[in-house]
């Protein structure tokens, strides 16, 4: 048991420096070409954090462990909204765009209700699994073309440029290649000792790996957006930090659940439809009204809207240690 645990811990800890690692890297290829923050935030840190979940739910699916590919990746999804993105604005509240309550957030409801659709019948199939990734592609491929050109922010000083610092020194396309060689093998390497600590804890407790995925593994894969997005809002990089928790759902719905499917077909607990993909649908559809109501009256996303999505958050932590423990 307790060598599950350190395999856990060290794995976590690990996870969350090469995760950092790797936008490091992403980042400083993107700023070599100038690319918009709000780009930044759905690709290279939407993506890009959540590398640990594609990690851990692929790795899952191969050691047949589907129903903790599904809790990590929906476990994620509802952390990223109602507890990540709950406290970054409450430390440090974000102005909603217009492009995001037209189309961003529109998108991500869509992406989410195609995902709920899809498991009616109880089974994610090779077919779902290949439309979802399909859809990925698609959903990536508009996001990038749209946002390059509409220019996405409406002045030139949202796109990153260089510094005018005379002391910075820029990082050379060779480092950012490297550090995202070197983060995404740290990543495999931790993402391996966490699923099977994961399954070890789970066998151990008598508790389902849907439970273990949904919590500890969805808590831990969870940590680089909430330190990238706390770090993006207090820098002012409002758009990136929003992007980076829409990016992150719309690839962990899409591309890790669709990569796990491709892998291994999955036959879904009914309690998932019920219980964690009616709450990811919830917290989704709530954090589109709080962000239209804030750019209707033109106020910041900040302390009111946080701490709706923390509570939200710990009503559904609430709901789970019932359901574990019924």
């Amino acid at each position: 048991m307790w060598l599950a645990v350190i395999a856990i811990l060290v794995g976590l800890a690990i996870l969350v420096w090469s995760a950092d690692v790797f936008i490091d890297g992403a980042t400083a290829l993107a700023k070599r070409f100038k690319v918009p923050s709000f780009l930044i935030g759905v690709l290279i840190l939407g993506i890009g954090t959540s590398a640990p979940e594609l990690v851990v739910s692929v790795l899952a699916a191969i050691e047949g462990s589907p129903e903790l590919a599904l809790g990590n990746a929906y476990g994620s999804n509802i952390i990223n909204i109602a507890l990540v993105l709950g406290a970054t604005v409450l430390i440090s509240p974000i102005i909603i765009r217009k492009a995001i309550v037209k189309r961003d957030l529109p998108l991500l409801v869509i992406v989410t209700a195609v995902a709920a659709w899809q498991l009616r019948d109880g089974m994610l199939s090779l077919t779902d699994g290949l439309i979802l990734f399909a859809l990925l592609v698609v959903v990536l491929g508009m996001q990038i073309v749209l946002s390059l050109r509409e220019g996405y922010h409406e002045h030139e000083d949202d796109v990153i440029v260089e510094s005018t610092d005379p002391h910075h020194i820029e990082p050379s396309v060779a480092r950012g290649i490297g550090s995202l060689f070197i983060g995404i093998l740290m990543l495999v390497i931790s993402s391996r000792a966490i699923v099977w600590g994961a399954v070890e804890l789970a066998t151990f407790w008598g508790l389902s790996e849907l439970i273990i995925g949904l919590t500890i593994v969805a808590v831990g894969t969870s940590l680089p957006e909430l330190v990238s997005s706390l770090s993006a809002a207090r820098k002012g990089e409002h758009d990136m930090a929003l992007g980076n928790i829409i990016g992150s759902n719309i690839f962990n719905t899409l591309g890790v659940v669709g990569l796990a499917a491709i892998i291994v077909p999955i036959t879904v607990n009914p309690v998932i439809l019920s219980r964690d993909v009616l709450t990811m649908g919830l917290i989704t559809l709530l954090l589109m009204v709080l962000c239209v109501f804030a750019y209707m009256t033109k106020r910041p996303f900040g302390r009111i809207a946080g701490t709706t999505l923390v509570l939200f958050f710990v009503g559904y932590t609430g709901w789970l240690i019932q359901t574990v423990n019924m």
